[in-house]
């Protein structure tokens, strides 16, 4: 074991050999999981100085433990299409750490999910629940299960064989699952549903996302998209920018895309484009965001369709090429790794302000290289994207005290969690000697409290 008692100069080595080190080790223990190995790589980054300050952390081994999950479970999930035919779907549930509180992530339905996928959203949870202030740990779950094309039928019974294994590792007090791409509402009311068949009671506090009818929040399906906008207005204030008046770009038409657009919109910018996988719609005129909700929310129609209705709107089938308009404010909501190296330079070159992180990890490290070397204003995705499981948090407080509060409620809660999140990234960033830098700021601020928490309650 590294011992050092008190930090020197020398310590900033030691802390180097010491991150690459476990950094080495978790790729050799999780070979070929490229985005596991890049939200780690990340994070680690930033923490060098503090473990130069900090040697005790060292000591504890807490990289050693925070990078490996406490319960790592994979199932396969059997279930009957509408023909009769038999599928076989895999599902996953990582239980990442639980030093803050119980479990909180969401469940993704998308073809890409592998344990790849879920081990870095998982990793960056739990980074992002520590910042939220709230008591929560970082989890994430899903399937390779493609919710598009299949009939509400095929998706009730692909749900219910899910929670059916699921049910056997979660619970208010123990892990708390939410939706996130391929799991909106009606899958979380499926979800519900199944697991109150299963355990007999109606304990509302297992999930996240529920309907209003049954201990739901207000609020919950704006939270991410606003809380981007919200953490993303506070960091323009410190440069005296603002939304009003600014262009911006929003990759992505789901739920995170349309309330960052709403958002945005309603501070005075001007939406020029979104997307979805087909393509992105560019509307010299500003996007029309009654059209998008009814297209994507009501109408499940691909956004090409826009066009149909707003005949000076263009749409290009390149979904990639979105990040080639001219704007002040880029908002990645769709996806990880949707700005590479290329498209942020071409963002760079053609004079974006600032960039607001509303997926997980939308930005490859190069990306993010590009933008911090070039002076751009940068929200990182575990602090901006914090906003949706911030007010999953609140839904659970309203559950325990079986309360409703009001959607001004909890909207004036989010947006003081969020402006709280930024302050905290912008003094962590301070104190170790990256001023501005977000990326370092957030995730030193995400890691400290977590570490502490796994100082005081021992090796485990």
């Amino acid at each position: 074991m590294l011992v050092i008692n008190k930090p020197t100069e020398t310590n900033t080595d030691l802390a180097k050999e010491y991150v690459n080190g476990v950094f080495e080790t978790v790729k050799s223990r999780n070979a070929n999981e490229t985005e596991f190995h890049q939200a780690v790589r990340e994070v680690f980054d930033s923490l060098v100085p503090v473990f130069a300050k900090h040697p005790h952390y060292m000591n504890q081994g807490i990289l050693e433990r925070m990078v490996e999950p406490e319960r790592m479970i994979s199932f396969r999930v059997p279930w009957t299409d509408d023909h009769g035919h038999v599928k076989v779907n895999r599902g996953f549930r990582v239980q990442f750490n639980s030093a803050l509180g119980p479990y909180k992530g969401g469940l993704r339905f998308h073809p890409s999910v592998n344990a790849s996928i879920i081990k870095f959203l998982g990793f960056e949870q739990i980074f992002k629940n520590s910042l939220t202030g709230q008591p929560i740990g970082g989890g994430k779950g899903g399937s390779d299960f493609d919710p598009k094309g299949k009939s509400d039928a095929e998706i009730m019974r692909f749900t219910q064989s899910f929670m059916t294994e699921l049910s056997k590792f979660i619970g208010p007090d123990v892990d708390v699952p939410a939706g996130d791409i391929g799991v909106g509402a009606r899958e979380i009311g499926y979800l519900f549903g199944q697991y109150k068949r299963i355990r007999g009671g109606f304990e509302t506090g297992v999930l996240t996302g529920k309907g209003l009818g049954y201990g739901g929040s207000l609020a919950r399906k704006e939270a991410t998209g606003y809380g981007t906008v919200y953490f993303v207005e506070e960091m323009l204030k410190d440069k005296n920018l603002s939304f009003n008046g600014s262009t911006v770009v929003v990759s992505g038409s789901g739920n995170v895309s349309i309330y960052a657009m709403e958002k945005a919109i309603q501070l005075g910018a001007k939406v020029v484009a979104c997307s979805d996988s087909s393509g992105y719609v560019y509307d010299p005129n500003g996007i029309n965001l009654t059209t998008v909700k009814r297209l994507k929310e009501v109408e499940n129609k691909r956004i090409s369709e826009y066009v149909n209705e707003h005949p000076h709107a263009t749409f290009y089938q390149d979904y990639q090429g979105i990040w080639s308009i001219p704007c002040d404010i880029a908002l990645p909501c769709a996806t990880q790794n949707e700005i590479d190296e290329l498209a942020a330079k071409v963002l760079v070159a053609n004079g974006v302000k600032a960039i607001g992180e509303g997926a997980n990890m939308p930005s490859t490290l190069e990306a993010i290289e590009v933008f911090l070397n070039n002076d751009i204003l940068f929200a990182p995705a575990k602090a901006a994207n914090a906003g949706g499981v911030s007010v999953s948090a609140l839904e659970m407080a309203q559950n325990s005290s079986r309360l409703s509060w009001t959607f001004e409620e909890v909207d004036a809660k989010l947006q003081d969690i969020m402006i709280n999140i930024y302050r905290d990234s912008v003094e962590a960033a301070k104190t170790y000697d990256a001023p501005g830098n977000l990326v370092v700021g957030a995730n030193i601020a995400g890691f400290v409290k977590v570490a502490d928490a796994m100082v005081a309650q021992g090796v485990i």
